[in-house]
């Protein structure tokens, strides 16, 4: 007798609530719309982008933009970013780099014979010579870059500078500069400190931090 009292009543309970959502969507009706409605717009971006390039050339504000940004180029071709973390030598100092590179795929010439083998480790200096030394120096550094010009022609070594304007130094001067773009040298020889001078030493190349008598800064 309980339990079908308790039946009845779960069953009663589900009905109603299956009566109140039934009865519920019956009773759906539009009300309308309260308040302004505004339609969607999606604006063709490019024609936006365009509009407004054609309204900045026609203020003059595209030709002083694009003034500025030629100078801030130019700027920085002049002057590099200086590379992070490069201190004058206080101490001299040299190691060994080893060039050798272990290869990932076969490598084979236009006739297909094979140069080397997935997995070998390959130095390219058993196939190919430096002639010329790297030196690395802070260009606005002036005894640094005294010691490297008189000490290494342009035949016998590349200047690279970590720091400074190669463009007035070549200037100045009358020789050819570089400039160790975001460190990507000084950073895979390991040089911390300058003047470094980077030169072939058989199959390794050797890597010699000077440190300077006068150490100017």
């Amino acid at each position: 007798m309980t339990r079908t009292i308790l039946l009845a009543a779960t069953t009663a309970c589900l009905g109603g609530a299956t009566l109140f959502l039934v009865g519920s969507a019956s009773e759906a009706r539009d009300y309308g719309t309260a308040g302004q409605a505004f339609p969607i717009i999606e604006p063709d971006l490019l024609a936006t982008i365009e509009a407004r390039l054609r309204h900045a050339e026609a203020s003059g504000e595209l030709a002083r933009t694009n003034a500025l940004f030629a100078k801030r180029v130019e700027a920085k071709v002049r002057r590099p970013d200086p590379v992070a973390g490069i201190s004058p030598a206080q101490e001299t100092r040299s190691w060994d780099f080893d060039p050798s590179v272990r290869i990932d795929h076969d490598v084979r010439d236009q006739k297909g014979n094979m140069i080397a083998k997935a997995g070998q480790k390959v130095n390219p200096l058993d196939f190919v010579g430096i002639h010329q030394d790297l030196v690395f120096v802070d260009g606005d550094n002036a005894e640094q870059l005294d010691w490297a010009c008189g000490k290494y022609s342009d035949v016998k070594a590349k200047i690279i500078f970590v720091k400074g304007s190669p463009i007035e130094a070549m200037s100045q001067r009358k020789r050819r500069f570089y400039f160790d773009q975001e460190g990507k040298l000084t950073g895979r020889f390991g040089i911390e400190h300058t003047p470094a001078v980077v030169s072939q030493a058989g199959r390794v190349m050797r890597v010699t931090e000077h440190a300077l008598k006068g150490r100017a800064g």
